[in-house]
């Protein structure tokens, strides 16, 4: 059983959700992001995200048509590579796609990157073998794991 944290951009309020690892997370259509994807290979108990980041996967996952294989999207820095800084850490990133072929992960790509729904989506030269979406606050720098905020931009 995992809690979930999720900030409400709405109310402006933390909300608290218990949900078992096959249980769909907080806010998500369809049962498409269940909480064992969410956490990946993440150890932590207690993972969080917004309402915001939810609602974004729920439009990609109607956009792209088709299921989305997840290999994580929380991940604590200390649980693989990522800084203190990191979107994964803020439970707003998504790595996707490690399964698909190449054309369906250029697809999924390129469906991420042109639906206005992601405050970043990582260049594809980048990501060989999946794709890193996520819905940052605060403009997207070159690389998602060292990010020096340029300047405060709001995303909706």
């Amino acid at each position: 059983m995992a809690k979930i944290l999720v900030f409400n951009n709405d109310t402006d309020r933390m909300e608290t959700y218990y949900r078992g690892e096959a249980e769909p997370m907080p806010y998500n259509t369809n049962a498409t992001l269940k909480v064992r994807e969410f956490r990946g290979s993440s150890k932590s108990n207690i993972l969080w995200t917004t309402k915001r980041c939810m609602q974004s996967w729920n439009s990609q996952r109607y956009i792209f048509g088709g299921p989305i294989p997840v290999g994580f999207a929380f991940k604590r820095p200390w649980e693989g590579g990522h800084g203190n800084q990191s979107q994964h850490y803020a439970g707003v990133a998504f790595d996707v796609g490690q399964t698909l072929t190449q054309t369906a992960r250029t697809r999924l790509w390129n469906s991420a990157n042109n639906s206005g729904v992601w405050s970043y989506v990582e260049p594809i030269s980048l990501t060989p073998t999946w794709v890193h979406f996520d819905k940052r606050f605060r403009q997207a720098s070159l690389c998602h794991r060292r990010i020096p905020y340029i300047k405060k931009r709001k995303f909706k």
